[in-house]
């Protein structure tokens, strides 16, 4: 029997010892999206972290997601099968650096939208979170006679201003995945592809949105590609979500987005996660994810607001 099949008995055998539930983003391996009991984007997977029953969370994503998870589950064993996938949006916003500009700018009395991909202390500092899927929702139910700091994506955040005419602060953060993705790269496939399609995620930059033809969460990607007119379409963003697109529509031929770079994009960190590492974590619960309480309980209620402003 292939080594490979070997692990993935020991994983699921694992699971039901433990009482575990496997959540997998978008943008791991197609190896682990397949084991999982869920695959989705941000905002799927917080509301399955929140209702999940299991004893033990087995989070495949990076160090926010998971963390996330631990703030909605704090009597639930939380782990991440490599502690270093971490998120450059997340490194981009240290909570000093944020608790320090709202010292001092307390005159402005901001109303701070934080999207997900951010740690839980930065989380404890906001009065809302958002992810991409919701973005627009949480910013129109915003306060309208108080200004707005969105952190800590300043593309994601442009990109709501123009769906919503709210004007907003931005943060100067951006996922290093998505900004490698460049107008003149997309171009190059759609000169190959005259009726190719574009779908971007919203982290990309404003020159590959306006190339696009739609601009949506991963989600949404799954459903606008299933409905698209053409079948050759163009997904840019990062590569993981492109295994889960080929199970869904088979009928059309996804092309990766490039960069100038490569021919598609891989996320260094979401990529860390591994079929050996998944095993290890479920036999050994490590590593696992705490939270100081006092920071866990203040990060929980815009987490809350969030899942509630997005019925």
């Amino acid at each position: 029997m292939p080594a490979a099949l070997d692990i993935k008995e020991e994983i699921l055998e694992l699971k039901k010892q433990r009482n575990a539930v496997i959540l997998a983003h978008n943008y791991q391996t197609g190896d682990i999206q397949d084991l999982a009991d869920y695959v989705g984007d941000s905002l799927g997977l917080a509301y399955q972290a929140k209702s999940t029953d299991a004893d033990v969370i087995v989070f495949c994503g990076v160090h926010f997601m998971a963390e996330t998870a631990k703030i909605v589950n704090p009597g639930k064993i939380v782990v991440l099968p490599d502690k270093d996938a971490g998120c450059s949006l997340e490194q981009s916003c240290p909570a000093e650096q944020l608790e320090a500009f709202l010292k001092e700018n307390a005159g402005k009395n901001y109303y701070v939208i934080a999207y997900i991909n951010c740690s839980g202390a930065v989380k404890a500092l906001c009065d809302v979170i958002c992810t991409s899927g919701n973005a627009v929702k949480i910013v129109e139910q915003a306060p309208p006679d108080r200004p707005i700091l969105f952190v800590p994506d300043e593309n994601l955040g442009a990109w709501v201003m123009e769906q919503t005419g709210r004007k907003m602060d931005l943060w100067k953060g951006n996922c290093y995945v998505h900004v490698e993705f460049t107008r003149d790269s997309i171009r190059k496939i759609k000169d190959q592809y005259p009726d190719a399609l574009v779908v971007a995620h919203p982290e990309c930059t404003q020159a590959v949105r306006l190339l696009a033809d739609e601009v949506c969460s991963t989600e949404k990607m799954v459903t606008w590609c299933k409905n698209a007119p053409s079948d050759n379409l163009i997904v840019v963003t990062e590569s993981g979500m492109l295994h889960r697109l080929r199970k869904e529509c088979p009928d059309k031929n996804l092309i990766a987005g490039p960069t100038d770079r490569c021919a598609c994009a891989d996320c260094r960190y979401m990529k860390l996660n591994t079929l050996e590492k998944l095993r290890d974590c479920l036999a050994n619960l490590a590593p696992r994810v705490e939270m100081d309480e006092d920071v866990r309980k203040r990060a929980e209620a815009p987490l809350l607001r969030m899942l509630e402003q997005s019925k």
